[in-house]
């Protein structure tokens, strides 16, 4: 999110967490933007920044000062930086799919696992009977071609930790709907217990 007006919207949507993109892509922000955004939330809503292969140094000077509440690693991070960074923050491990899911994804150092399409952010969506090799972990976060109308096939399936939106939410990159907020958070809380 980029503006002040769609992090206030998503918190009084009742949204648990805000992603902050610090690597490279369309949706990038700044630092000093981040800090911006997150206090225009409130204590209870999670600041979370998005890396991609970003040493551990680097991830924990940017969470300072961003005051990020997690970190979500989603690159081809080794499990040693997963363990650093535990040390002091929440750890979300992000993985690709392309295809079933790897069980051996349940192993990785992390508190939360997330699985996103094989392009993230782009809203393709992938076939959630892939997931199924992932169903038992606990806090597991499923994101990847989300929109309200594609969570009953999704929660069909199962019903994760989490779900992650970005572009099912969007009218542009960047540009939140508080409209397509409010109707994809109206799907996943009347759709999976």
């Amino acid at each position: 999110m980029t503006r002040e007006r769609d992090v206030r919207a998503a918190e009084e949507l009742g949204v648990w967490a805000v992603g902050f993109v610090f690597a490279a892509s369309k949706r990038q922000v700044s630092v000093a933007r981040a800090a911006e955004l997150g206090r225009a939330l409130g204590p209870f809503v999670t600041r979370v920044g998005v890396f991609v292969d970003a040493p551990p140094a680097e991830v924990l000077a940017t969470a300072r000062a961003a005051r990020l509440g997690a970190v979500q690693l989603h690159g081809n991070e080794p499990p040693e930086w997963a363990e650093e960074l535990g040390r002091w923050l929440p750890v979300i491990k992000a993985v690709r799919l392309t295809g079933p899911a790897d069980p051996e994804w349940l192993e990785y150092p992390a508190s939360a696992l997330l699985v996103d399409g094989a392009v993230p952010g782009s809203g393709r969506p992938y076939d959630p009977a892939w997931l199924e090799p992932l169903w038992n972990h606990p806090r597991l976060i499923v994101a990847g071609g989300l929109t309200p109308e594609r969570l009953p096939e999704l929660f069909a399936h199962g019903c994760p930790y989490a779900v992650d939106v970005s572009s099912g939410v969007e009218t542009a990159p960047g540009e939140k709907s508080a409209e397509l907020m409010v109707s994809f958070l109206r799907a996943a809380s009347t759709t999976c217990g």
